[in-house]
């Protein structure tokens, strides 16, 4: 099953409210221990934040660990939903997202939003804090691909991480691109030789600015990783 069409007449458009995130399970604790094949991301292709996720799972080689279905790319006053486009909800068979999160919490008043990340387990949602999701994908269960979060890197790359979010994730501010496109000028990516959290903060909101070739080091890195099988697949 999958949610009917779009239908603004009906329903009016998305009233997106105030981003929350009650939901913050952390994989590898107690309730949530990081086994392969309990966990499953929804994720939206419009969505920078979910392609975070997206990208870091295909970094770290997560594809038969994490399972990971898709909204439709459009919303109604009904919010996330899933339709043909993208398909159905292969787990719960949900209609539109809200359903997981009433699951969660009956009755809940607030913000839907991706990603989500399910414990297909306990038929609940682990989170839908979209940092912790990344840290704890790159982090938690091992497998191949680079460190994206190496311990002795860990505050250098946060600092840069609340930066980013600052000046280019929630805005380009004056004078950002420069900062960028300066440090790059003697590094393939943000801390060097090796693709890191950062990066994956980054490129998300770089790749849907206006072409700015005029920045030279960090155009360039933008191609760059957009070569990346784990970056470009994600964006059309």
């Amino acid at each position: 099953m999958t949610a009917s069409p779009v239908d603004l007449d009906t329903y009016g458009p998305y009233g997106r409210g105030t981003p929350t995130y009650p939901f913050q399970g952390r994989i590898g604790s107690p309730r949530f221990p990081a086994e392969p094949g309990r966990y499953h991301l929804y994720v939206a292709w419009v969505c920078p934040y979910a392609q975070r996720a997206v990208i870091v799972r295909r970094l770290k080689g997560l594809e038969d660990v994490v399972s990971l279905s898709y909204v439709d790319d459009e919303r109604d006053g009904r919010g996330w939903a899933f339709r043909q486009r993208r398909g159905a909800d292969p787990i719960n068979g949900f209609d539109f997202l809200e359903q997981a999160y009433h699951a969660t919490e009956p009755g809940y008043p607030g913000h839907i939003s991706v990603p989500v990340l399910w414990d297909k387990q306990q038929g609940v949602i682990v989170s839908n804090n979209y940092p912790d999701i990344t840290i704890d994908l790159a982090t938690r269960f091992g497998g191949g691909g680079p460190d994206l979060y190496p311990k002795d890197r860990r505050a250098e790359i946060d600092e840069l991480n609340d930066w980013i979010f600052h000046n280019v994730n929630k805005g380009v501010t004056p004078g950002s691109l420069e900062v960028l496109d300066d440090r790059l000028k003697d590094r393939p990516y943000l801390f060097g030789e090796e693709i890191t959290e950062a990066d994956v903060r980054l490129w998300p909101s770089l790749v849907r600015l206006a072409p700015f070739p005029e920045h030279k080091h960090l155009w360039d890195y933008t191609g760059r990783l957009r070569e990346h099988d784990a970056f470009g697949p994600t964006h059309a």
